[in-house]
Formats: C-alpha cells, sequence, structure tokens
C-alpha cells in the first residue's frame, strides 16, 4: 500500500463499516441499552458526516468517533433525566484502545472466544445462560443441578479463568 493509498481518506461508507461495531461496542461499555447505543451510533456518524473532520489514521479517527459517540450519549442521558456516573472517561479510552485497539473490538471478541471455548461446559453453560440468556442464578442453578451459591462461584471463578486467558492472549501478542 502506497503512502498516499494509506492517507486516502474513507467515504461514508466506507468510514461506517469500518467503525461502527466499535462505536456501538464503546457505548455498550459506557453502560448505554443496546437500542439507545444504536441510535447514538448513527447520531455519531450523521453528526460527523453532516460537519466534517479531516482522517488521519486510525487511532485518530477512532478516538474522535468514540468523543463524539461519548459527549452524545452524556447530551442524551442529561436530556432524559438520567444521571450518568462515567468516572475516569480518560482511563476507560485508554482500557480501550487496550483491549479493543483500531479493529473495533474484533480482535478481543476472537480471544474471548477462544478462551470460552477452553472452559469446562459448566462453566461455559452457566456464563451463557447468565449472560447470553439473562437467566438467574437461581435457574442456573437448576440446570447445572447445583445450589445458587454453587453457581454463583461457578461463574465468578469463570469469568476469572477468561479475564486471565484473555489477559495472557494479549500479553503473548505483545512480545
Amino acid at each position: 500500500m502506497t503512502e498516499n493509498e494509506q492517507h486516502k481518506p474513507l467515504t461514508p461508507t466506507e468510514l461506517i463499516e469500518k467503525y461502527q461495531i466499535g462505536i456501538w461496542r464503546y457505548l455498550r461499555v459506557l453502560g448505554c441499552e443496546a437500542s439507545l447505543a444504536e441510535d447514538i451510533t448513527q447520531e455519531t456518524f450523521l453528526k460527523i458526516l453532516r460537519k466534517g473532520f479531516d482522517q488521519y489514521n486510525d487511532a485518530a479517527t477512532a478516538g474522535f468517533l468514540r468523543k463524539v459517540a461519548y459527549n452524545l450519549f452524556i447530551s442524551m442521558q442529561r436530556r432524559s433525566g438520567r444521571v450518568v456516573l462515567v468516572e475516569n472517561v480518560d482511563q476507560l479510552d485508554a482500557v480501550w484502545d487496550r483491549w479493543a485497539g483500531s479493529d473495533n473490538g474484533d480482535d478481543i471478541i476472537d480471544k474471548l472466544r477462544d478462551c470460552m471455548d477452553a472452559l469446562s461446559d459448566r462453566a461455559r453453560d452457566a456464563l451463557e445462560m447468565r449472560f447470553r440468556e439473562k437467566q438467574t442464578r437461581i435457574k442456573i442453578a437448576d440446570f447445572l443441578e447445583i445450589t445458587e451459591h454453587g453457581a454463583k462461584n461457578l461463574m465468578q471463578r469463570a469469568k476469572k479463568q477468561l479475564r486471565e486467558c484473555v489477559e495472557n492472549k494479549i500479553q503473548a501478542e505483545a512480545i
């Protein structure tokens, strides 16, 4: 790829395709509900496409889009009378950059899927029931034929395993 091709601005369609999922994921990390995150993601692109901006590189573009999305999220929450507690946004952005980078979090999702596959069937079932199916600990415990406390412990251990596995994959990649 030549230097001119690297710095060639993306078309609006390319821009949206490249960054849309990352903005949506970022808003979800901020605590935004899924449907509102979709609306704010669309509004983010409408806003920047109306006003225009300079595309320098992937990291700068992703950072700028996150900032616009964050400001829209806060504005919408204030208008609706909701209090939003997102402390240390700079730290959140730094963590987002470390974990998700400029690939919109796709690489980290792949790592998480790999780590999920490494869990025991019971641990994987418990986490999928809790986070994908939104089941209660009681229902998870009944399904796994364990106590509610046992289900809680199982999920805590599984989440710790996932976190360590993903962090190890990130560190191994950095070496």
